[in-house]
């Protein structure tokens, strides 16, 4: 930080210093274009003569009003000035006027800057043709806008690789920074995942292998709860692998989630009867309420699915009498969707954490409740792919109240 502050410093010192620099040298330049512009306006020529005409209201050499006329001069002396000033390097924006001590004959640019700020005028006095037809001391007022900006611009070759260079070292300062101290997290959270996983992976591989062996020779209404269990644990085992590639592929910013018209009614309310037949065994007080029917979405189905099914989990996972309540309802040009629970609640500190890959609330070297923190943090990541959110209402040991909001599509 001391190194980007010290060349900050010398930055602005160089600025500063190129600044001056710059300034000098356009007021040398413009002194050498005020010369040329004088000789040009001394003698009898065309410009001269359209000007006389102009302000003299003389149109006996045109074919037109004097308004015109004074309209046509204005613009050909806004050329001539142009390019005389462009010939000396000169490309700022200008105005001017011409002007007699008393302020009879008057001409001016046909366009004009504001004369307060930081504009900045150069007066010419003229000589020759113009004030002799007049007997009258003509002085042609040129007047520059905002020549700090005008200077910048001049300046950009010694300004941009400057700034240039001072954003490279703070995003290299910054990335070093970041790369040091979240390591430490990077490693831990990881280490802590492989554990979790491959303990977790161990159990629904070894439930199906006996339940396998089990009715490998035998299929009849007896082991009918057999089935029950590797059908469980199958489609645990590969809803957890499913979450993890998942996962990854939206990390990497390869959406897999293709949003399609949809209505999520029939999808959401076979969660909700599967889900009360699977909890019916288990002595799981299970509700839902599917109101405003239809769910017309832009969405994936089964990615939506999921997100329920985990809300749905996790709420019997976390209380030991469970009483899980679903509800669904249009408001607002919006999908609302409701898991609520009698759990043991979440606290104010980890509501922060808990959408977080891989993170688990602590309760010891053991976990009765088994996973590896990647529920919640998937559901949130399939919401937002459906440009929804998420929203958590958690009291410890009062349960928690999980809401979703996804938007109603419209087709047009």
């Amino acid at each position: 930080m001391i190194s980007i502050l010290g060349l900050a410093f010398v930055q602005y010192q160089y600025l500063r210093i190129g600044l001056n620099l710059a300034k000098l040298q356009f007021n040398e330049k413009v002194e050498e274009a005020m010369v040329d512009i004088k000789k040009g306006l001394r003698t009898e020529n065309e410009l001269t003569f359209l000007l006389v005409s102009a302000m003299q209201r003389d149109t006996s050499y045109f074919k037109t009003s004097p308004d015109s006329v004074l309209d046509a001069s204005s613009y050909f002396l806004n050329d001539f000035l142009k390019e005389s000033l462009v010939q000396h390097g000169i490309e700022a924006d200008f105005a001017y006027s011409l002007v007699t001590r008393d302020s009879i004959y008057y001409l001016k640019s046909p366009k004009s800057i504001d004369v307060e700020g930081r504009s900045k005028e150069f007066p010419i006095l003229l000589e020759g043709y113009v004030p002799n037809s007049f007997q009258q001391r003509f002085v042609l007022n040129l007047r520059f806008r905002d020549l700090n900006r005008y200077f910048l611009s001049q300046l950009n070759g010694l300004t941009f690789p400057s700034l240039l260079f001072l954003i490279g070292i703070f995003g290299v300062i910054i990335w070093a920074l970041r790369t040091y101290y979240w390591q430490r997290k990077v490693i831990t959270t990881t280490d802590a995942f492989i554990n979790n996983l491959t303990h977790e992976l161990k159990t629904p591989v070894f439930s199906i292998n006996l339940a396998s062996k089990m009715l490998r020779d035998k299929v009849d209404a007896p082991a009918k709860t057999f089935v029950d269990i590797i059908s469980q644990q199958s489609e645990r085992l590969t809803n957890h692998i499913d979450k993890v590639l998942e996962l990854a592929t939206m990390e990497r910013k390869k959406s897999i989630v293709e949003l399609e018209p949809i209505d999520l009614f029939p999808f959401l309310e076979k969660v909700c009867c599967d889900f009360e037949v699977l909890t019916a065994l288990e002595k799981v007080d299970f509700t839902y309420n599917l109101k405003d029917k239809p769910y017309p979405i832009k969405g994936e189905s089964f990615h939506l699915q999921n997100v329920v099914n985990n809300l749905l989990d996790n709420a019997k996972k976390y209380s030991n009498h469970p009483k899980i309540e679903l509800n669904a309802w249009r408001e607002d040009k919006n999908l609302m969707i409701t898991v609520k629970d009698n759990g043991v609640g979440i606290s104010k500190t980890e509501q922060k954490k808990v959408f977080e890959k891989y993170y688990r609330g602590d309760t010891g070297d053991t976990h009765e409740v088994k996973g590896f923190g990647l529920g919640l943090n998937y559901v949130r990541t399939v919401v937002k792919k459906h440009q929804g959110n998420i929203k958590l209402d958690s009291e410890p040991k009062k349960g928690t109240t999980v809401t979703v909001r996804i938007p109603i599509y419209e087709d047009k």
